[in-house]
């Protein structure tokens, strides 16, 4: 697989596995029988069951290699596996409407559920897309500049929700439909490869609480961090293994050092970062607290063949975020 090294150009990363066809076939006949059940809410208690159910069933070199990332994400806090069912004959057009949502029973809602419940729990947002399990990333109409998932232009570097009590441990992204052009990235960076190419001045800094993380653009104000937000710092844990909560875009240092740090950790993601050009069926996991991600830009047709990716949060522990969900639900109201 070919791979960047500190100070060179991102590459094109090939899936770190390609399902053969008998796996994506057996894949593809749960992920329908899954959707043929039930009453067909993606959002329910009783799909999120029955997809925990339905991942015992999946191929077992599907499983392991979810299991391992799960136990231990590697140098790059990223997993690519490709050849997953999409249903492609039965896709409607790519979505153009703010906000969009999978709410109904699809084969790729089916596909993204079931690889959650490998990982931990689903989980969701009420103040982000509705607070929808299973979200769409699509360019709209006229949001062209719009730094988020709606937009075309670059996307920085950032962690998901960082601002939260509970940011998600990972993001799983399925790709429905590449651009046409095929040049849009999703660019990945971890903390593993960039953390050898910071001076200690700046891992003392990184790790002060000397930061303020508001939420992103994409995030409503319910819920949300207000102006008196706890200042943080971007790393916290293990020194040698850190977690970071960081978004370029609205991630604020407090003091001089910590700007100097911040802008350091941004130098070094942008040396060891991997760009991951996406054909449909191609799945990534994104190891959320060692790993920041963005997007280059591309150019949006609105033809109904644009580039859609749908989009699902993880937290390996559900409970530590009891107080956030009503009913015990998979959504935080708060």
């Amino acid at each position: 697989m070919p791979e960047t090294t500190p100070g060179t150009t991102p590459s094109s990363v090939i899936a770190d596995r390609t399902l053969d066809p008998a796996a994506a076939g057996a894949c593809d006949r749960l992920a329908r029988a899954l959707c043929a059940g039930g009453d067909g809410r993606v959002d329910s208690p009783a799909w999120v069951a029955r997809a925990r159910d339905a991942w015992e069933d999946l191929p077992p070199a599907l499983r392991r290699a979810v299991a391992r990332f799960r136990r231990h994400s590697g140098p790059h806090g990223t997993l690519v596996i490709g050849g997953l069912p999409v249903d492609a004959a039965a896709l409607p057009a790519t979505p153009t409407v703010p906000g969009s949502v999978q709410r109904r029973a699809t084969v790729p809602a089916a596909v993204l559920t079931m690889v959650a419940c490998g990982l931990g729990e689903p989980l969701a947002y009420l103040a982000e897309k509705s607070g929808a399990l299973v979200q769409d990333v699509v360019p709209v109409p006229g949001q062209e500049s719009f730094h988020g998932n709606a937009g075309s232009v670059p996307l920085s570097f950032h962690t998901e929700n960082g601002f939260h009590p509970h940011p998600p441990d990972h993001v799983v992204f399925l790709c429905l439909r590449a651009d046409h052009d095929r040049v849009a990235g999703m660019r990945v960076a971890g903390i593993r490869r960039a953390l050898p190419l910071l001076t200690p001045a700046s891992r003392e800094a990184l790790f002060a609480p000397e930061f303020i993380t508001t939420p992103p653009p994409s995030f409503g104000r319910t819920g949300a961090s207000g102006p008196d937000a706890e200042p943080r710092p971007v790393l916290a844990g293990a020194a040698e293994d850190p977690d970071i909560r960081m978004a370029q875009l609205v991630t604020t240092p407090l003091t001089a050092r910590a700007a100097a740090a911040l802008a350091e950790f941004g130098r070094a993601c942008e040396a060891t970062a991997r760009t991951l050009r996406l054909s449909p069926g191609d799945l990534v996991v994104i190891d959320n607290r060692v790993t920041v991600h963005g997007r280059t830009a591309f150019r949006p047709r609105y033809d109904g063949a644009d580039r859609w990716l749908q989009r699902t949060y993880v937290t390996a522990d559900l409970r530590r975020s009891r107080d956030h969900r009503p009913g015990d639900g998979h959504v935080l109201a708060r």
